[in-house]
């Protein structure tokens, strides 16, 4: 099993009236240059849940991805390449709907189905299952891009960059729409931890320029944050990030806080690189657009990994 591009914890936060903007002065905050080679076969997941608009918070938006594409570009890969399996609906049909047919098109990049196959098995670390098939481009790639949505969950507590790719990359051909019918939700926690363990996640980007509270992960309330983007090297940091957003320390978010534990990641943000804007403006920004309320976790200082003592 290959390891991430970059082992170092870096994560950038940004924001604008924009979201392409703000993607783009995210990542130029990380070493994008150690991350991508030439030649390198780049695969990008989006989160393609379900047929929904990207201003409800279900999925990603079209123009922030084809900028995602644009920039990556620089960097002289081989193929870029978008990959994802919707859970909620046939994702042809939800490229379709939402316009990335026209996005994949327009930059000549290729698009797999990872609801379908070729495939190849992988054993996990896990109960049940304990191994799943898999697309057969996870042997055949160099560079994995998580690009998702934040929202809370109604059984994963939140949805951000890890969690984008253990449930979209897993065939439904295989465990059924909406990927329950051979046991991934009997211990959802675990099987994204096992997931995540065999399928590293080279560069994590959460859009929190529209964030979904309540009921995730189609169904729940959007709030509009103008144009926020978190970005890392290290998925664990990335997402804790957007946890703390959504009001939780890592041991809130199981798979998360296990992640930490088995050193896949790093969710200790005192042993972080945070760039950009500082972490205390972005939860203010958010719980006042939620809540109408400041709900700030970090002020003043970034609060300790079980709370302030």
């Amino acid at each position: 099993m290959r390891t991430r591009k970059v082992r170092e914890s870096i994560v950038a936060i940004e924001k604008d009236n924009k979201e392409i903007n703000s993607l783009e002065k995210c990542l130029r905050h990380l070493p994008l240059e150690r991350i991508i080679n030439e030649n390198d076969r780049v695969v990008i997941t989006p989160n393609w849940v379900k047929s929904k608009l990207p201003n409800t918070a279900t999925v990603v938006g079209p123009e922030t991805l084809d900028k995602l594409i644009k920039l990556l570009k620089k960097y002289n890969p081989g193929e870029i390449i978008v990959a994802t399996g919707s859970g909620g609906d046939e994702t042809p049909k939800v490229m379709n709907y939402v316009g990335y047919d026209k996005v994949i098109k327009d930059n000549n990049v290729k698009f797999i189905d990872l609801n379908y196959g070729p495939y190849t098995e992988i054993e996990i670390n896990h109960n049940n299952p304990s191994k799943t098939k898999i697309n057969n481009i996870l042997e055949n790639m160099d560079v994995l891009v998580s690009f998702t949505q934040l929202k809370m969950h109604e059984e994963a507590t939140m949805s951000a960059g890890i969690k984008n790719i253990a449930l979209g990359w897993p065939p439904a051909e295989i465990h059924g729409f909406p990927k329950k019918d051979l046991g991934i939700h009997e211990d959802l926690h675990g099987f994204i931890s096992a997931i995540t363990e065999r399928i590293p996640i080279d560069l994590t980007i959460i859009s929190a320029d529209k964030v979904m509270i309540g009921t995730g992960p189609s169904d729940g309330r959007a709030i509009d944050t103008n144009g926020i983007i978190v970005a890392g090297t290290d998925p664990i940091s990335t997402d804790t990030i957007g946890a703390r957003m959504l009001g939780f320390l890592p041991q809130a978010i199981n798979y998360l806080y296990k992640l930490h534990k088995m050193g896949i990641g790093e969710a200790e943000l005192k042993n972080v690189n945070l760039k950009g804007i500082p972490l205390e403006e972005i939860e203010r920004e958010f719980s006042l657009k939620a809540y109408n309320k400041e709900v700030i976790l970090d002020k003043g200082k970034i609060k300790d990994f079980h709370g302030n003592k």
